[in-house]
């Protein structure tokens, strides 16, 4: 099969099935990207994931360009962005069309009182995922419990956070690593 009619497929499929925005479709696309085709390697996924939640935009439509930008470049990027954007976009425009016929629905409002603790669910194991694969530790364990709380608690914006954690992170590369020497 035709490489990209498959990945605009497969990331359509997920975007038609998936409720609960990027977070929840990071472990269908790791399962099929990562786990079934073999299209990219763990490690490179973790860290096309990272990527894409540390640059500005939708986390779906991230992930989806720069993955399909490395399997084949600005097309293959083009693809899976289309593939994740259009499945959504015509859900939601039917949605917007037909919106003022259920809105006072008491089963459409129990269906989606139900569906609120699966999207948690599904937003909560890819950071479990995320955890083992960036090897959490008991010795690390409080750079996320901490970020989380200063975030939550404090209102302390996110961005400053990431850019915290990176000078953070880049500092204790420099220190730990031993300099080489000319």
């Amino acid at each position: 099969m035709n490489i990209y009619l498959e990945a605009f497929g497969l990331f359509s499929k997920i975007g038609v099935f998936t409720i609960g925005g990027g977070y929840a479709m990071v472990p269908l696309i790791e399962e099929e990207i990562v786990d079934k085709r073999k299209w990219i390697a763990k490690n490179d996924f973790i860290d096309l994931l990272a990527i894409s939640q540390s640059t500005p935009g939708i986390l779906a439509v991230n992930i989806s360009i720069f993955i399909g930008y490395k399997l084949r470049g600005i097309r293959g990027s083009i693809v899976t962005t289309l593939g994740t954007i259009l499945p959504s976009f015509f859900i939601i425009l039917a949605i917007a069309m037909f919106f003022h016929n259920f809105k006072d629905n008491v089963v459409v409002e129990r269906i989606f009182k139900g569906i609120r603790p699966a999207v948690v669910a599904l937003i909560a194991a890819p950071t479990f995922s995320m955890a083992k694969s960036a090897k959490i530790s008991r010795y690390n364990i409080w750079i996320p419990v901490a970020s989380a709380l200063i975030i939550w608690l404090l209102g302390f914006s996110p961005i400053w956070v990431i850019i915290i954690a990176g000078v953070g992170g880049y500092l204790y590369g420099r220190l730990r690593r031993p300099q080489i020497k000319n």
